[in-house]
């Protein structure tokens, strides 16, 4: 395997079925939505589809078909890089896209009333009540890199897409009602969805620091062999990039963060300013029926 560098990230694509089914169909669905909707003579926001089709499908595309799926299995800092990519800027992005407002705009009756009904199902409010969704953000990667599901991941095709999938899952439970447009259960308001980023970012810091200080290798036995094997004598010592791993965790978890903060600060005020206007308009109308 050649040894990685940052422009392996752009040439070393492959192939692989699940992410290019799951890009294709995503992708394709949300696009005829917006067509439907404009042949109609509805307008839809570009910056959602941007945000839907390119920055959150094209990135799911990216981290798990580019050079970062490539050496996913080979060096633990890519792998992160990656977990990071999955679990928090593609559902952020998604969410930014409001595939679910644009499906009950553009579906037919039957399949709309489906979707409503999934949506005020028990199943979908018990999974996105925020403590609930918190707690499972905040354990999903300590179970992950601290049992035998990360070491299996690595030996199995299956559970390493499953893996990505996961992740993605996971991201968009806790970030969809925080970040997102669509009328999905456990939306609360603002203040506490910046009190949720705040508990967030101390965990992420603790896992990455708690990686990087580990003596033990995570998944020891694959990394170890790895570096046994012909043409892999450029990769680094396992313990040096499992340290490096944990500082991407970390430092890569406070920079996302902090983007989120800012998408917060921006839909806080323009919610502040839509309320302020509604609560103009009603008064405006009191003091026509009344004009004493």
């Amino acid at each position: 395997m050649p040894p990685f560098e940052f422009s392996r990230l752009l040439t070393e694509w492959e192939l692989a079925p699940f992410p290019l089914i799951a890009t294709v169909w995503a992708s394709g669905l949300y696009l005829v939505g917006v067509r439907t909707l404009r042949r109609r003579g509805d307008a839809w926001p570009v910056g959602r589809t941007i945000m839907f089709v390119g920055v959150g499908m094209g990135f799911f595309y990216l981290a798990t078909s580019s050079g970062l799926a490539a050496y996913d299995t080979t060096l633990l800092s890519v792998h992160m890089v990656q977990h990071m990519v999955l679990s928090m800027l593609v559902p952020i992005a998604l969410a930014l896209g409001a595939p679910v407002t644009l499906a009950l705009r553009t579906l037919p009756e039957a399949p709309r009333r489906w979707l409503l009904s999934l949506l005020h199902s028990r199943y979908v409010r018990v999974l996105t009540f925020p403590p609930l969704a918190f707690g499972l953000y905040i354990v999903s990667p300590w179970a992950l890199y601290f049992s035998g599901w990360y070491p299996a991941t690595l030996d199995s095709v299956v559970l390493h897409e499953f893996m990505h999938a996961h992740l993605v899952v996971v991201g968009s439970i806790f970030f969809w009602p925080m970040v997102g447009i669509d009328p999905v259960p456990g939306r609360v308001d603002y203040p506490f969805r910046v009190l949720l980023v705040v508990l967030t970012l101390p965990f992420h810091a603790f896992l990455g620091v708690t990686i990087m200080g580990q003596e033990t290798l995570l998944a020891g036995e694959h990394y170890l062999a790895l570096r046994e094997l012909p043409g892999y004598d450029w990769l680094p010592d396992a313990l040096d990039d499992q340290h490096v791993a944990g500082g991407l965790l970390w430092s890569s978890g406070d920079a996302i963060g902090l983007i989120l903060f800012g998408v917060l600060f921006v839909q806080w005020v323009r919610s502040s300013m839509r309320e302020a206007q509604r609560e103009d308009r009603r008064l405006d109308l009191l003091e026509a029926r009344d004009p004493r």
